[in-house]
């Protein structure tokens, strides 16, 4: 969905919604109103709806609540556990509808006038442990709608009432007359105390162990949501004061005591420790840090004290956009889920036809009044339209979630699709394959110490990683450098600029000539053979040097070619540095196939010729110069170390700067589409079988009431064991 600058976004949380009819009617409902666009989740009660300006949120809330639903704007604190009612309920009806199942299915126990004493024990069950569902099938029948309630407290108050009837005016009540268990045909007179009460507390044992499965489903993000420090020591006039973390300001300074966690993301200032970034990143290994580095929020310093700067609070940390991006990906919808949401939003009233039509169809043919009851009953009982409704949304929830732990956040629905057709994956070199921390490794030159001064003086102002490298061995060597003026950055060539008054150019071989002084030709060479990066500098257009730089690879890059391997998938490895370089990396990996010596514009046109040529691919980068390839291929994954541009432009973002978590994420999408599909496909196929087998007479009451609360439970259960996911 894509926002115009006219409008806005908000998160409705919705109560009251008991199944996937629901959601579709609060959807149908927004979606009416003049430029406004809503998606109901009904796994996670959200509505995100985007509206125009003249659409304010009281608006949107009183059109939820015109519809019989309540509505607030979304915190984590309106995430309520629905269980816990849910809980007490089940338990007193369960605890009365034990004897009235005991002396229905075993007659030696029957006494005189025991029927009675079922109505009794029967009907707090029928009316108040069943409450929940006439409330809401009230509620909607004001509205003109229905809802998966309407079908239970249809089913549940018929055979209630049809029992009563017999018990007052039959003669099921006269005394000594047995009762019979439902699906027996015993007369015109059948009782159903025993259905009513164990449909009521069927379906209240799988509403409950639905909202236990959806509440865990939903853990992941209320624990990344909690990792947040809740206070903070910050230094005023060189003391210690604690204060709300909400109170801290960018450029404040605060201390991070050993086994604390680091308050908001900031910079060092003084002290070094070891940083635990596991519970944010799904990084194992602590990282050092010192004076300059970087530290995020919610890690833990492990080690020494540390004094840190505030760069970014509140909603702006790296935490807070994790937390964001789980939102709302688990806000989306895959397509696949549209139809199930369709196909929800016209299910109740097809059922509640069909069972009209089953009970007329059944007397049209001679069979006895009860017998077309129980069928009836049986049709209305067994639909489960929720299953359909939660197929997608729960797998969604707890896919995402694992994946926030592991570091790894997927960024919508529509994208896991990709992941199963993908089978090429382009693999930037720089900072993915290899750890992108460059260091200058030689500088030949007749005078090396003015040739890396000149250099590093221009590259200081370069954000390139060689350039870094260099500006930073430049320092180390020299100490301060000179300014410099004009500068230029030529894309994926190199950098130009007036040092001194003199014209520096550090660049690739393509942008300088080195043929005229075979010292340097042979030092280029030799640099390549190596594997590693030689950098040439001129002044005043004279070539005087180079400057051999490398990069190592990663320890784990081997290890996640061949698991991409594994996957299917063909690794590419795409460069700008050149064709020996890049060759010598592709070895140490294993891989085959290499791209070097492109421009950034020219990464977009190396995507696109692989899938003009039919491959589906994927490209993994971390640059800016990698953003545009990111966007334009099938799936975009973004290592979390890079720029925020590139995380923008991909569908999966990796926390860890390490190439296996890449294999990770495809994984773990893969697997959350594989328990979509499989819990759609149950979903589906469920109700297909089980109306027709109800309609038949082939499933009585009971087992249409068992039936129908384990098919919601199974496909949130099912979506839950993809908290096991490693």
């Amino acid at each position: 969905m894509t926002t115009q600058p006219d409008e806005r976004t908000v998160d409705l949380a919705i109560g009251g919604m008991t199944c996937a009819s629901c959601a579709a009617r609060v959807e149908k409902k927004l979606n009416r109103l003049d430029g406004v666009t809503a998606s109901v989740n009904f796994a996670t009660e959200r509505a995100h709806v985007t509206a125009p300006p003249t659409i304010t949120v009281a608006d949107l809330v009183a059109t939820v609540e015109k519809t019989g639903y309540t509505a607030a704007p979304a915190s984590t604190e309106n995430a309520a556990d629905e269980s816990r009612p849910l809980r007490t309920r089940l338990l007193v009806s369960a605890a009365l509808s034990v004897p009235v199942l005991v002396l229905s299915m075993a007659p030696p126990l029957q006494f005189r006038y025991w029927q009675w004493v079922v109505l009794v024990l029967a009907t707090p069950v029928a009316l108040w442990g069943a409450w929940p569902f006439h409330k809401a099938a009230w509620t909607n029948l004001r509205h003109r709608a229905t809802t998966m309630d309407t079908l239970v407290s249809l089913g549940v108050l018929a055979a209630y009432v049809w029992s009563l009837w017999a018990l007052f005016l039959g003669d099921a009540g006269e005394p000594g007359m047995r009762m019979h268990f439902s699906f027996v045909a015993s007369g015109a007179d059948e009782i159903y105390l025993e259905v009513v009460a164990a449909v009521t507390t069927f379906l209240l044992a799988g509403r409950y162990a639905e909202a236990r499965a959806k509440r865990r489903s939903g853990a992941a993000l209320r624990a990344l949501l909690d990792l947040g420090a809740k206070d903070v020591a910050v230094l005023r006039d060189g003391a210690e004061v604690r204060i709300p973390i909400g109170q801290v300001a960018v450029g404040d300074r605060f201390v991070v005591r050993p086994g604390e966690k680091v308050a908001t993301d900031g910079e060092v200032v003084e002290g070094s420790s070891a940083i635990d970034a596991s519970l944010v990143t799904g990084e194992s290994v602590p990282v050092e840090v010192g004076p300059g580095d970087a530290v995020i929020g919610a890690t833990v310093n492990a080690g020494g004290r540390l004094i840190v700067r505030a760069t970014r609070v509140g909603a702006d940390t790296q935490l807070a956009q994790m937390a964001r991006l789980v939102e709302q990906a688990q806000q989306g919808k895959a397509e696949v889920q549209r139809l199930a949401d369709r196909v929800s939003a016209v299910f109740v009233p097809g059922v509640l036809v069909l069972a009209a039509i089953t009970f007329g169809a059944w007397l049209a043919t001679g069979s006895a009044a009860h017998d077309a009851f129980t069928a009836a009953v049986a049709v209305l009982i067994i639909a489960c339209p929720c299953a359909l409704g939660l197929a997608t949304p729960t797998a969604l929830m707890v896919g995402t979630g694992r994946g926030a732990q592991l570091g790894i956040l997927i960024k919508g629905p529509e994208m896991l699709e990709n992941t199963r057709r993908v089978n090429t994956v382009v693999l930037d070199k720089t900072g993915t394959v290899t750890t992108g921390a460059m260091a200058v490794h030689d500088v030949v030159a007749d005078d090396p110490e003015s040739v890396l001064r000149a250099a590093g003086a221009v590259e200081a102002a370069s954000e390139h990683p060689i350039g870094a490298a260099i500006a930073a061995t430049a320092r180390a060597r020299i100490g301060q450098l000179p300014g410099v003026d004009r500068f230029e950055s030529l894309a994926g060539l190199g950098v130009r600029g007036v040092v001194d008054g003199r014209t520096v150019a550090v660049g690739r071989p393509g942008l300088l000539d080195v043929s005229a002084n075979d010292d340097l030709t042979n030092a280029v060479e030799a640099a390549e053979a190596a594997g590693r990066t030689p950098v040439l500098v001129a002044i005043d257009e004279v070539v005087c040097g180079v400057i051999v730089v490398g990069d190592t690879v990663q320890p784990t890059s081997a290890e996640a070619v061949r698991r991409l391997r594994e996957l299917g998938l063909h690794p590419v490895l795409l460069t700008g540095d050149n064709e020996r370089a890049a060759r010598a990396v592709a070895t140490q990996v294993g891989i085959d196939d290499v791209v070097a010596e492109v421009l950034p514009s020219e990464k977009v046109d190396e995507v696109k010729r692989l899938q003009d040529a039919g491959r589906v691919v994927a490209m993994v980068g971390d640059g800016v110069n990698d953003a545009a390839a990111l966007a334009t291929a099938d799936l975009g994954i973004a290592m979390g170390t890079g720029t925020d541009v590139a995380i923008e432009a991909s569908d999966l973002t990796l926390l860890r700067s390490d190439l296996r978590a890449a294999v990770d994420a495809i994984r773990l999408a893969r697997a959350t589409l594989r328990t979509i599909k499989g819990n759609l496909g149950w979903a589906f196929g469920y109700n297909v079988a089980a109306l027709p087998l109800a309609a038949a007479g082939v499933l009585n009451p009971l087992i249409a009431g068992a039936a129908m609360a384990a098919s919601s439970v199974f496909v949130v259960t099912n979506s839950v064991r993809l908290r096991r996911f490693h």
